[in-house]
């Protein structure tokens, strides 16, 4: 059963039903279910189907590639010499097969690509020359490694310059989803629990199919991550490894994210990397970027707006924060930190990441779906006169003449606005109206799981968003 992925699956079947010849690329990181989207789409029948494999030559992805002809029924065949030979080959499969359209499923074709390989202009040989001249293909691609297809497909400025008729990108499964998914499974966990689950794994579907019924949260991430044994406790490196040649300089990349909630501007990521500040550092920010795996955002309220680059999956925050420096402590060290400050401060920056990928569900709450917005990072230095710095973490700056300055608080029960919280968000208010005075006005807007507690400081709050809220579809 697929879990969401409804816009997705219809694009598919409308491909599918097209009276042309269609080509898809499909982009999603690794374990976010594009293969798994693409089988049961099409119940798993394809006039050819193919996957390549990592970090092999290409006289072994082209013997492979032999074998999947086999498999679709191509007989007996010869393996290709290049890869022009390699599709000219399933040219002949395809001309093989009765009338009605063919589904052509290339998977991990990134992984194909091996060096000094002809794969990129054979491709664009096959669809130019053949594919498109027909009426009955359905050619789908797909790989884990997003920034290989889009600098070798989407901005191919050679044969395949604008050929791909549907782009789909793959997001991770939203609160709403992954509830679905728990429920599908009868795992029986709580709102709760799947938060604190969402904020250690993200919703990435694969991690979530080995989530144990019966366990809490708790449970399953010692028994998935700090059990040496556990299928996650060596994900992090899989995870990288799979999806850069070079791996090393991007995970330098996000070791260095790692440090800071709030991220760093690409100045200070050279420095701290020792990656010079020039094309290179551009291309492995934008490769991260297109994975999903960090946020480019402007810092307003600056000196000068400047970008930030911020790290925000879930699973790789968690790493950084969490398992890095403890990958041998035990499969009960997560049971043993519940009360710790150590979890307390990754809570909120999980939290925070938590939010910012519900953005929609945020907009949905507060009656603004329709209206344009922009969502922004706020901060103030220091001054003499207007007192010390503050900094917002989620700004919603509307057209309707409202700005939302969003504070995300996690807790286990419905959240106490302290004086120390009311005297910090009155600081914000100040210096922001500062920043902006007289233009617009100002919502403070309170994001927890369970709402507030009614004392004499919730009155200066104007908007509450939960939970409920967040799971919403």
């Amino acid at each position: 059963m697929i879990i969401g992925r409804k816009e997705e699956k219809a694009e598919l079947l409308s491909a599918y039903e097209s009276e042309y010849s269609e080509f898809v690329a499909i982009t999603g990181r690794r374990r976010i279910g594009k293969t798994f989207l693409v089988r049961e789409t099409f119940d798993y029948r394809f006039a050819f189907q193919h996957s390549g494999i990592a970090k092999k030559n290409t006289r072994v992805q082209l013997k492979e590639f032999r074998a999947s002809l086999v498999r679709c029924g191509m007989g007996k065949c010869r393996i290709p010499k290049d890869w022009f030979d390699a599709f000219h080959l399933l040219e002949n499969l395809l001309d093989s097969k009765p009338d009605g359209k063919k589904v052509v499923f290339i998977d991990e074709l990134p992984w194909m690509d091996a060096k000094n390989s002809t794969l990129v202009s054979a491709l664009e040989h096959f669809w130019n020359s053949y594919a498109s001249a027909r009426k009955d293909i359905l050619l789908i691609i797909c790989g884990s490694a997003t920034s290989w297809i889009v600098n070798k497909v989407f901005k191919n400025h050679g044969g395949l310059y604008n050929r791909v008729s549907h782009a789909i990108r793959l997001y991770e499964f939203t609160l709403n989803e992954c509830e679905q998914y728990a429920k599908e499974r009868n795992l029986g966990m709580s709102r709760y629990e799947i938060m604190r689950m969402y904020m250690a794994i993200g919703g990435v579907p694969f991690y979530w199919s080995l989530v144990s019924k019966g366990l809490s949260a708790t449970q399953n991430i010692d028994r998935l991550l700090f059990n040496p044994e556990g299928r996650l406790h060596g994900e992090y490196d899989e995870l990288y490894a799979s999806l850069f040649d070079n791996p090393a300089p991007y995970m330098d990349v996000i070791s260095c994210l790692g440090k800071k909630g709030g991220g760093f501007t690409r100045k200070e990521i050279s420095k701290m990397t020792s990656i010079p500040n020039n094309s290179r550092l551009t291309v492995i920010l934008e490769d991260l970027t297109s994975c999903g795996f960090i946020r480019e955002y402007k810092l307003h309220g600056a000196r000068r707006q400047k970008s930030l680059y911020q790290l925000m999956d879930s699973f790789t925050l968690f790493y950084y924060r969490l398992m890095k420096d403890n990958s041998d402590v035990g499969e009960d060290f997560w049971m043993s930190m519940t009360k710790s400050s150590l979890r307390n401060a990754w809570e909120g920056l999980a939290f925070e990441s938590l939010c910012f990928k519900h953005l929609r569900q945020i907009k949905k709450a507060l009656g603004i779906s329709g209206v344009a917005t922009r969502t922004y990072s706020w901060r103030a230095e220091e001054d003499p006169v207007l007192g010390k710095g503050v900094q917002v973490d989620m700004v919603i700056d509307r057209a309707d003449g409202v700005v939302n300055l969003c504070e995300m608080k996690f807790s286990s029960d419905r959240y106490t606005i302290t004086k120390s919280d009311d005297e910090s968000i009155r600081a914000k208010v100040s210096r922001f109206n500062s920043y902006a005075p007289n233009v617009k006005s100002i919502y403070v807007t309170m994001v927890t799981p369970w709402g507030l507690n009614r004392n004499i400081y919730w009155n200066n709050v104007q908007n509450e968003i939960t939970a409920d809220d967040l799971f919403a579809g």
